[in-house]
């Protein structure tokens, strides 16, 4: 069963229902699961694409959890922790969790497989879905590659199973903290490129965000012990340029919206869904100076965020740092 009916949770459904997995999906807002419920459609996510058959929907969570034989949990990073707590007791080794949640756990900047082991206890398994992924593309059904990284092979192997086929390709990792910072950290680099774009600043500058960023990503990975396999795969590289160029991203629709000169507030209300990277770039700060890493970039979109910084002069600031090689 999903835990989270938004759109990416309810995509993941739909694939699922599609491979013949008899599937639930729930949320806690009782409003959008009745009208979603009684259109057979997400009502506010994904209102042109109709459910498939295997396909239901609930806001009573003993419902939904009732003869489950796996979660997976694609709620914001804000509400992970206490989306696990509520179904704590239903899960075992034999279930494990799953999750396709993209971000750091707000306030302590903790990736969130260690709120998984602290929460749950090192007996469960563990396994994130994560990459390149846009949720309606999912939804309809298009190509797409995604990355299942697991605390055991066998749990990987299994998730990736699941989700293997109709046009969608899943491989499986053991590197959790890659996969995970590589998830989280494309969102903040996306808001860099649409601020750029908003700009009109042009695609020298927009490759050379993505470029740097990656550098940022791979010197945090560094310090945080992810493999640079992974960030040059799908669950790093591959996610990242999907959401600093995918005009579906809502952390680039965030950017080029504060590049027109809307305040934060606004631009969100407009895009009217939780934007990680917002969320993101607080804890990235967080933990650039808890391992005394140099990340310039998330750093320009973290003042523009939080501190009022002049998105245009943030620029500049980035081409005026000193001389330097490219590689570390």
């Amino acid at each position: 069963m999903i835990l989270g009916a938004g759109s990416w949770g309810t995509a993941l459904g739909m694939h699922l229902a599609r491979r013949g997995q008899e599937t639930w999906l729930w949320d806690i807002d009782e409003d959008l699961v009745a009208r979603s419920r009684a259109a057979r459609r997400n009502v506010r996510y994904l209102p042109e694409i109709e459910f498939p058959d295997g396909l239901q929907i609930s806001a009573d969570l003993d419902q939904a959890c009732a003869g489950a034989t796996g979660f997976l949990v694609v709620t914001p990073s804000h509400a992970f922790a206490e989306t696990l707590h509520r179904i704590q007791g239903r899960l075992g080794p034999e279930t494990g969790l799953a999750w396709a949640t993209k971000g750091f756990e707000p306030g302590s900047a903790r990736l969130l497989h260690e709120v998984a082991e602290d929460i749950l206890g090192p007996d469960i398994p563990l396994a994130l879905i994560t990459g390149p992924s846009f949720a309606r593309e999912v939804a309809q059904g298009l190509p797409t590659a995604v990355t299942v990284a697991a605390s055991t092979p066998e749990f990987g192997a299994r998730w990736a199973g699941l989700l293997h086929g109709d046009s969608f390709r899943a491989y499986y990792s053991a590197d959790l903290p890659g996969a995970e910072l590589g998830g989280a950290l494309k969102n903040v680099l996306a808001v860099a490129c649409g601020i750029a774009d908003g700009l009109g600043l042009g695609g020298n500058t927009r490759a050379a965000l993505i470029t740097r960023g990656l550098a940022e990503m791979m010197r945090l990975g560094r310090a945080l012990g992810a493999s640079p396999l992974t960030l040059t795969g799908l669950a790093g590289v591959g996610d990242l340029v999907l959401t600093c160029t995918g005009d579906l991203s809502r952390n680039r629709q965030l950017g080029l919206a504060l590049a027109e000169g809307k305040d934060l507030d606004q631009a969100i209300a407009e895009i009217g869904q939780v934007v990680e990277g917002v969320k993101t770039a607080e804890e990235a700060m967080r933990l650039a100076e808890r391992h005394q890493v140099d990340m310039p970039i998330a750093e320009q979109v973290h003042g523009i965020l939080f501190k009022g910084w002049n998105a245009r002069k943030g620029v500049q600031v980035l081409m005026e740092r000193e001389l330097k090689p490219e590689t570390d």
